[in-house]
C-alpha cells in the first residue's frame, strides 16, 4: 500500500512538474453527439460480457445527462459559462522542457456553471481565478487518500496557498472494476471522470459556507489517456470522531450547527432538495472549525416517486421509517429526512449532549430525540440549534447557575501564572485546564467547583462565539509579567 501511494503521488507530481499542458474543458469526451451521429468509438467489450460496448456507452451517456441536468438546474449563484479557451498559454513548463502537443478543443455543454474566485497568496481567499498555469510550479505534493473513484492530494501553490486536488484514481476500485468488465481503459476513465465532473458542478451550484469551495479545474495528459480531469478545491482536515469527542463542547456544537445549516441549505437549494446517499464523516472536512461537505459525487436531487406510502420506506441499519406519498406522486421530504437521520446517527447523538452546560441539556436532548424519531424537519432542527447558539452566546444559560459565590478573588493586572497547571476535561489545552467563559462570574463559578483551583488567568483570546479563554491554576507562586493577561487569585482567609 505504501509503495502504491508513493507511486501514485510521484506520478502526480511528475505530471505537473514536467509542465504537462493543462486546459479547461468540461469533460473528457463529454460532448453530446449530434443528431444522427454516434457518440464516438464504442469501447470493446470485456471478457465474458456480451454487448459490453453498448452498455458502457449507455452508462457514459446517462452520467453525462445527469451532469447536464445539474448544470441547468436553476439560476443559482454565479451562473454562466466558462470561457471557451484554455486558461494558460502553451509555453514550456520550465527550461529544457518540450512543449507537449495540445489536445483537441471541444465545445462546452450549454448551461455550464460559472466558477468561484481562486485563492490568492497565503490562505485561500478572494483573488483572480485559479487557472491551470498556477499548478505549473506547485510544491509539497502529498497524497491524502482515496476512495472508490477519486484520489486526493495536498499541494502548495507558488503564492503559498495550500489547496486540495482531486483526480480519478487510476488504481481505484471504480476504474479497475470497469476495465475488468468492459476492457476499455479510456471509456472507463470517461465513465469515472463524469462522477468527478458531477461533483465539480454540484460544488459550484450548491455554493454555501458549509460546502467546500471549488477554485477551478484543469486538464492534462496522463499515462495513456488524454485530457484527464483534476479539480482544485479548498483544503480541509478530515473529520476524526474520536478526536472530536476529546474537544470542547463549544467546538463540537459548532460542528453540529454547521451541519444543521448545511442540511437546511440542501433542502432548499436552487436544484431542489438534495440528499447525500453516501453520508459518513469521511464525506466531510473541517475548515477553521466549520464542517463542510466535500464529497458530492453520490448526491441526488430527484425525490423518490411513489403510488402509495408502501413505496416510501426509508431504510437504515437500526430502523426504518415510512413516509407519506404526496398527491403529486413523490415521497414527501424523503431526501431531507434521509439527511437528517444520518446527521442524528453519525453526529448529533455523539457530539451534542456530551459534556454540554447542564442548563442546555434539556434542549439538546430534545434536538437529539426529535431528529432520531424524524419528528422534526430540517427547518425546526436548525431553528432549535440557532436557539442554543443564542442562549450560549448571550450568557442566558447562566441565569440560574452562577448565583452568589461567596469567594473573593484578588485581581492582578498584566500578569500570568507560568506553572501550577492541572488537567480538566474537556480542555482547549491538553497539558492544563483551559476553558471558555462568558464573563468573570462564570470563571469564578468554575474555579469554585474545581477542588484544585486556587487561581485563574484571563487571556485576550476568544473562541468563535466571542467567549474568553481562561487558564485555571492550582496556585499563584509563579506569577510573571504578561500585558495580555489578567490573573485572579483566591483571597486568603
Amino acid at each position: 500500500m505504501r509503495r502504491r501511494r508513493a507511486a501514485v503521488a510521484a506520478g502526480f507530481c511528475a505530471s505537473f512538474l514536467l509542465g504537462s499542458v493543462l486546459n479547461v474543458l468540461f469533460a473528457p469526451g463529454s460532448e453530446p453527439p449530434r443528431p444522427g451521429q454516434s457518440p464516438g468509438p464504442s469501447p470493446a467489450p470485456g471478457p465474458g460480457r456480451r454487448g459490453g460496448r453498448g452498455e458502457l456507452a449507455r452508462q457514459i451517456r446517462a452520467r453525462y445527462e445527469e451532469v447536464q441536468r445539474y448544470s441547468r438546474g436553476g439560476p443559482g449563484p454565479g451562473a454562466g459559462r466558462p470561457e471557451r479557451r484554455r486558461l494558460m498559454d502553451l509555453a514550456p513548463g520550465g527550461p529544457g522542457l518540450q512543449r507537449p502537443r495540445p489536445p483537441r478543443a471541444r465545445p462546452l455543454p450549454d448551461g455550464a456553471p460559472g466558477w468561484p474566485p481562486a485563492p490568492g497568496p497565503g490562505s485561500p481567499g478572494p483573488g483572480p481565478r485559479l487557472g491551470c498555469a498556477a499548478l505549473r510550479n506547485v510544491s509539497g505534493a502529498q497524497y491524502l487518500g482515496s476512495g472508490y473513484t477519486k484520489a486526493v492530494y495536498r499541494v502548495r501553490l507558488p503564492g503559498g496557498a495550500a489547496v486540495a486536488l482531486k483526480a480519478v484514481d487510476f488504481s481505484g476500485h471504480d476504474l479497475g472494476s470497469c476495465v475488468r468488465e468492459f476492457g476499455a481503459r479510456r471509456g472507463c476513465y470517461r465513465l469515472a471522470a463524469h462522477k468527478l465532473l458531477k461533483e465539480m458542478v454540484l460544488l459550484e451550484r450548491l455554493r454555501h459556507p458549509n460546502v467546500l469551495q471549488l477554485y477551478g479545474y484543469c486538464y492534462q495528459d496522463s499515462e495513456d489517456i488524454p485530457d484527464t480531469l483534476t479539480t482544485i478545491t479548498e483544503l480541509g482536515a478530515p473529520v476524526e470522531m474520536i478526536q472530536l469527542l476529546q474537544t470542547s463542547w463549544e467546538d463540537r456544537f459548532r460542528i453540529c450547527l454547521s451541519l444543521g445549516r448545511l442540511l437546511h441549505h440542501l433542502a432548499h437549494s436552487p436544484l431542489g432538495s438534495v440528499t447525500l446517499l453516501d453520508f459518513r464523516p469521511r464525506q466531510f472536512v473541517l475548515v477553521d472549525g466549520e464542517l463542510k461537505v466535500t464529497d458530492l459525487d453520490d448526491a441526488r436531487v430527484e425525490e423518490t416517486p411513489c403510488t402509495g406510502n408502501a413505496d416510501c420506506i426509508l431504510e437504515f441499519p437500526a430502523r426504518n421509517f415510512t413516509l407519506p406519498c404526496s398527491a403529486q406522486g413523490w415521497c414527501d421530504a424523503m431526501n431531507e429526512k434521509r439527511n437528517l437521520y444520518n446527521a442524528y446517527r453519525f453526529f448529533f447523538t455523539y457530539l451534542l449532549p456530551h459534556s454540554a452546560p447542564p442548563s442546555l441539556r434539556p434542549l439538546l436532548d430534545s434536538i437529539v430525540n426529535a431528529t432520531g424519531e424524524l419528528s422534526w424537519g430540517v427547518d425546526e432542527t436548525l431553528a432549535q440549534l440557532e436557539k442554543v447558539l443564542h442562549l450560549y452566546r448571550s450568557g442566558q444559560y447562566l441565569q440560574n447557575s452562577t448565583a452568589g459565590s461567596q469567594a473573593e478573588y484578588q485581581r492582578l493586572p498584566d500578569s500570568a501564572i507560568s506553572q501550577e497547571d492541572y488537567r480538566c476535561w474537556p480542555s482547549y489545552h491538553h497539558g492544563g485546564c483551559l476553558l471558555s467563559v462568558f464573563n468573570l462570574a462564570e470563571a469564578v463559578d468554575i474555579c469554585e467547583n474545581h477542588a484544585q483551583c486556587q487561581a485563574f488567568v484571563v487571556t485576550n483570546q476568544t473562541t468563535w462565539t466571542g467567549r474568553q479563554l481562561v487558564f485555571f491554576k492550582t496556585g499563584w507562586s509563579h506569577v510573571v509579567p504578561d500585558p495580555s493577561k489578567t490573573t485572579y487569585v483566591r483571597a486568603s482567609g
